[in-house]
């Protein structure tokens, strides 16, 4: 048991988990208890392609998101490591700098998939959840178990915030309304995600985009939305619906690559950036969130696979995210540090190269060759 950490007694625990489970109902397969009138609408209209079929966005040659029965099989079936109420940072809520010009690239996490990147004099926030529960509801589902990493109002003005799907951990409209009121920043999100956001964040400037299609944020920044094999949901009708992806930021000082969520997918997308894109500085990677693997291999990878996905898309350096502050599923919380590290030994990468950043950690990129 950690020191100073507050642990569920078992009898608080069962209570606990009968609301975080219909929480995580929605936060990892969209609830049937969400807005069932979004469910009902097709969020996009346009052109078959090879991962949509005129209705609904697919992974090609990928996996089908889990059905219903094996969400409940997972749910009941037992296996939860137990989590603390309480896992402070070790480190202070930063205060960002206002601007960092040039080719320095600095990355700050918030929590979860939240990063602050600053690079060539632009502030661009990842996936931004400010709020005390990656839910529908405000009484129940995943809570924090510690605090945002930089105050909201300690933010410098937002220029760009990237939202890769719609999952409530990623995707959250009081967040980004607060964002769009205060810094008028551009949304940036994959297509249909728009139809979720504009109703609640009537101030959005927001671009969808589709796979494979690029956009220009800044003299000499580009945007390219890339595959990643995941699935989006706000609900248990609107599964599909919207489409999912990871970005990739061209700027002066080198390519970064932000993936919010994915599953390894026989590594087939990280090889995939490395031949478009060639070298890069930066991967934004996931690596918790992952157990059990029967139910989460499709849509979450582990460390090891984090690792190989660092390896396969020839990143320098990593920032590693969606671990330590929303209990999503059965790990402890700490086991994907202890994993992460096991799997960069094998590996003979040296730590310092895949940090995994815990809220308020401030990660300086050295610069490398471009």
């Amino acid at each position: 048991m950690r020191r100073g950490a507050t642990y569920l007694s078992p009898m608080n625990r069962r209570t606990f988990l009968k609301w975080s489970g219909i929480g995580a109902l929605a936060t990892l397969a969209g609830g049937g208890f969400a807005s069932r009138s979004l469910a009902a609408k097709r969020y996009y209209d346009g052109p078959l392609s090879d991962h949509f079929d005129g209705t609904h966005f697919f992974n090609p040659n990928g996996e089908e998101p889990n059905s219903f029965f094996e969400l409940m099989r997972w749910q009941f079936g037992g296996g939860r490591s137990a989590w603390p109420l309480d896992w402070p940072s070790p480190f202070p809520s930063a205060v960002p700098e206002p601007r960092i010009a040039g080719g320095r690239l600095v990355v700050t996490l918030a929590g979860h998939a939240a990063l602050l990147i600053q690079t060539a004099g632009l502030n661009i926030l990842t996936d931004p959840v400010w709020s005390d529960r990656a839910s529908p509801f405000t009484f129940a589902g995943p809570k924090r178990v510690n605090p945002p990493g930089i105050r909201l109002a300690d933010l410098p003005k937002i220029d760009l915030v990237l939202v890769t799907h719609n999952h409530y951990d990623h995707l959250d409209l009081a967040t980004l309304k607060a964002l769009a009121e205060r810094d008028d920043c551009r949304i940036v999100t994959p297509l249909g995600n728009d139809r979720i956001i504009v109703p609640t964040v009537d101030r959005a400037r927001i671009t969808t985009m589709d796979w494979d299609s690029a956009l220009t944020v800044a003299d000499g920044v580009t945007l390219h939305c890339e595959p990643c094999h995941h699935w989006s949901a706000r609900g248990l009708g609107d599964r599909r619906l919207a489409l999912w992806s990871a970005f990739l930021i061209e700027t002066p000082g080198g390519k970064i690559y932000h993936v919010g969520d994915t599953g390894f997918h026989q590594g087939i997308n990280y090889r995939a950036i490395r031949e478009k894109h060639g070298p890069i500085r930066l991967a934004n990677l996931p690596f918790g969130a992952y157990e059990p693997r029967w139910f989460m291999r499709p849509q979450h990878q582990n460390p090891d696979e984090a690792v190989q996905g660092m390896v396969a898309s020839g990143a320098a350096y990593v920032a590693g995210h969606h671990w330590g502050t929303f209990r999503l599923t059965n790990e402890a919380i700490d086991e994907p540090l202890a994993a992460l590290e096991t799997a960069l030994d094998a590996a003979g990468i040296a730590r310092e190269r895949f940090r995994a950043l815990r809220p308020g950690e401030v990660f300086d990129v050295p610069a490398v060759a471009v």
